[in-house]
């Protein structure tokens, strides 16, 4: 934590500060943000507020697999072989690793920036501008905070999250405070009120030119995608209603490069708001043409032939062996995307509206979203579905449209809750590894060094 702190007050220097922007103390040399500029350039640094998401749901989830085991043999790090096979310790006694530590050097930004406002006096003229900061420190902390409950924590279940171990919830920025582990439900709450704060306080309704910088719509956005995760369906359709009411841009693919390993820009029509993953790693980062692995063969025969995904997803492997993935949402990135987007909110309201039997409004939103993915007058539309086979066709196409942005995970964390009994194997030479429902290992282990500093308790795989 000592070294985020330093890498915070060096972030605004190197954020394009005017002279005079930042007072020296005189005793310790460290300067000290104190200017609502000062506090948007600290949450304008995208290298930490917007790249934050822990990369082990990617790595361990089903969208890949290795083309051998000497490849996966040849992997830069124990994480990433060790999160493929679902192994006890994820990290094979790595330190300093990414996954926790980059959200809550997240959070210790947010928090430095609603400390320093606390300390600011609110006048008529910059009552909106401190508004749309802490706003966005809020945000940005309940983001950081949801996505370490979705990796180190166990699925939402309202009966036993009083019990279950949540994580630490920082919610001051000092460094040397030892925060014990909360309950689950404490972890949720604290999530939904730091949300509610931000969709109180933030006022864009469309996305920002740049993506970067959360809105109103980005809160209601992140809302629906924590009540599908929590299961609490009414509230997720409630809230994805609200983002489609103000925003419901769709890309048409047929106006997509099919050829390009970026075919998306950065700033494209249907983002909301820019996340990426903490790190990328070889099997989850970026476009791969060297038989090192290959996207799940059973979801690639799941596309049509007139289905643009197929091909501005993904690529031939050379020899054919299989397909490797492009570059998202991220444009020129190489790791996934793991922002907000119009896709995902129309999924989710197509399947709350499936699961309490509300067919035609679910296939509508369904056959609205697929009309675009389609090659121009090919489509045909899904009509006459049942309950329950209009649900596994939004399950179905929410899985094939969101590949690569680290949400199959959670998604089989939450259905396996609901017993959809996905079992997930892994083959390498003479060895299968089977990932069972409900498997404790779907939470992963704390990072050794942090239980040696904090003496949290650990989770058990």
């Amino acid at each position: 934590m000592k070294t985020i702190c330093y890498t915070l007050l060096a972030a605004v220097s190197l954020a394009g500060c005017q002279e005079g922007f930042l007072d020296v103390k005189p005793s310790s040399g460290i300067v000290q943000p104190t200017t609502l500029d000062d506090f948007q350039q600290l949450l304008d640094n995208m290298s930490v507020m917007n790249r934050f998401s822990p990369i082990l749901p990617q790595l361990s989830s089903d969208e890949y697999y290795y083309l051998s085991e000497d490849t996966w043999l040849a992997a830069r790090t124990e994480t990433e072989r060790h999160a493929y096979i679902w192994n006890k310790d994820v990290f094979g006694g790595e330190v300093e690793v990414k996954a926790w530590n980059a959200p809550y050097e997240a959070i210790f930004y947010a928090n430095s920036v609603l400390s320093g406002l606390s300390e600011l006096e609110v006048s008529d003229e910059n009552h909106t501008h401190y508004n749309e900061i802490a706003g966005a420190a809020y945000f940005f902390r309940a983001n950081a905070f949801f996505e370490l409950l979705k990796s180190f924590a166990p699925v939402y279940d309202a009966q036993t999250a009083d019990t279950d171990l949540g994580i630490p919830l920082r919610l001051q920025p000092e460094i040397d405070e030892i925060v014990p582990r909360s309950s689950v439900r404490a972890g949720y709450n604290q999530v939904i009120a730091d949300l509610g704060r931000a969709a109180q306080t933030l006022t864009g309704t469309t996305p920002p030119d740049s993506r970067n910088r959360p809105s109103k719509l980005a809160a209601y956005a992140l809302f629906a995608r924590l009540y599908t995760s929590m299961r609490q369906y009414d509230k997720a359709e409630k809230y994805a209603d609200s983002v489609l009411a103000l925003y419901n841009e769709l890309i048409d693919y047929n106006t997509i490069s099919q050829t390009s390993t970026s075919p998306f820009l950065r700033t494209n029509a249907e983002t909301i708001v820019r996340f990426t993953t903490a790190i990328g790693f070889n099997a989850a980062s970026y476009a791969r043409n060297d038989n090192t692995f290959s996207v799940d063969s059973n979801l690639i025969a799941s596309y049509d032939q007139n289905d643009l995904r197929l091909k501005i997803y993904f690529s031939p492997l050379n020899g054919g062996k299989g397909h490797y993935i492009k570059r998202g949402y991220n444009g020129t990135g190489v790791v996934p995307f793991t922002g907000l987007a119009t896709d995902e909110i129309m999924l989710i309201k197509a399947e709350c509206a499936a699961r309490k039997g509300d067919t035609n409004i679910a296939m509508n939103l369904l056959n609205q979203l697929l009309e675009t993915r389609f090659v121009t007058g090919t489509y045909i539309p899904l009509r006459g579905l049942g309950a329950q086979e209009a649900l596994n066709t939004v399950l179905l196409e929410r899985r094939k449209s969101l590949i690569w942005r680290s949400l199959r995970w959670d998604d089989l964390r939450r259905l396996n809750k609901e017993g959809a009994n996905i079992v997930l194997t892994r083959v390498l030479g003479s060895n299968e590894y089977t990932l069972l429902p409900n498997s404790p290992r779907y939470v992963f282990n704390i990072p050794a060094d942090e239980i040696s500093m904090s003496h949290i308790q650990q989770n058990e795989r």
